[in-house]
């Protein structure tokens, strides 16, 4: 709303910008029952954008035209990494891209396959930066990397997520772990190492600061690319690490359908505004009529 109101003192026209705060079922029954509806530019989870394009379906004979659909609805972003990528690209991509903003992206990285050789570099490595990153309150103090989650719903879903965490037996946290909610839904940034890359925690999304990593043998970089394509629902964002190019093409072709946005030894958040396409396909969004940008 502050946004708005500045906009708004700036010059911005009134109607071009509706600020509109609602409950969300209670807004999209209303949006969907008009005749006048044009077009739904949705951002949320997957289940809320099922029901609105069910909605849309149900009342298509009463619409002016026909309405036009675009949906972002998050991810499981992965970093994969091969033995021929730059340890330090590697940890600095990943920190950045899991952490900040809380992990509260719906590209960060969330999920990692780092091959056994390169594993005790990296993650000594990643335990290092992570004793250096600061969770408090940005407005105090600059130096701090990022501030509580949203609200108390996203605080209970991560909680849930670190609960599973330490007592799954295929699961051993690293770093973090920890919550509190006494003053702001505070969340460590944590790193989990899975035996298991089925676990939920590496398929489901979270949207919380939470990097889950599964260590595989160097020689079945292969079967984990294919691991990497099938494990999520999601094909948000992705990110390859390797110098090796006969990699980098191989790993682009098995993941082509994994990730809309697919970066090579970069990190997988970063899009830049008006310069490069954002979206994905699968249950990151989709849309038969119009694409999505961010």
């Amino acid at each position: 709303y502050a946004v708005y109101k500045v906009l708004r003192e700036c010059g911005l026209p009134p109607h071009i910008i509706q600020f509109l705060p609602a409950d969300g079922p209670v807004f999209g029954d209303a949006v969907t029952s008009s005749e006048h509806l044009a077009g739904i530019n949705f951002t949320g989870s997957v289940p809320t954008f099922k029901r609105l394009w069910k909605q849309v379906a149900q009342n298509l004979d009463i619409y002016r035209t026909f309405p036009r659909l675009a949906g972002e609805c998050g991810g499981k972003n992965f970093h994969f990494v091969h033995t021929s990528a730059d340890v330090q690209s590697v940890v600095m991509g990943t920190i950045r891209s899991a952490f900040e903003y809380g992990g509260q992206k719906c590209s960060a990285c969330s999920r990692m396959y780092v091959p056994d050789s390169l594993w005790p570099q990296i993650r000594q490595q990643l335990l290092d930066v992570h004793k250096s990153i600061k969770v408090g309150d940005p407005v105090e103090d600059f130096s701090t990397f990022f501030s509580a989650v949203i609200d108390d719903k996203s605080f209970a879903r991560i909680s849930r997520w670190l609960n599973h965490a330490k007592t799954s037996p295929n699961l051993s946290i690293i770093a973090g772990g920890n919550c509190d909610d006494r003053k702001g839904y505070f969340v460590e940034p944590t790193i989990v190492e899975t035996k298991d890359p089925q676990d939920p925690i590496m398929s489901e999304e979270i949207f919380g600061p939470v990097l889950s990593v599964y260590v595989y043998p160097d020689k079945k970089y292969r079967e984990v690319l294919q691991l990497i394509d099938r494990t999520s629902p999601y094909a948000l964002t992705g990110a390859v690490f390797a110098h090796d190019k006969k990699v980098i093409d191989e790993a682009a072709k098995v993941l082509r359908n994994a990730a809309g946005n697919y970066y090579v030894n970069d990190k997988s958040t970063g899009s830049v505004v008006a310069q490069q396409p954002f979206g994905g396909a699968r249950a990151s969004g989709e849309s038969p009529f119009a694409s999505e940008s961010l």
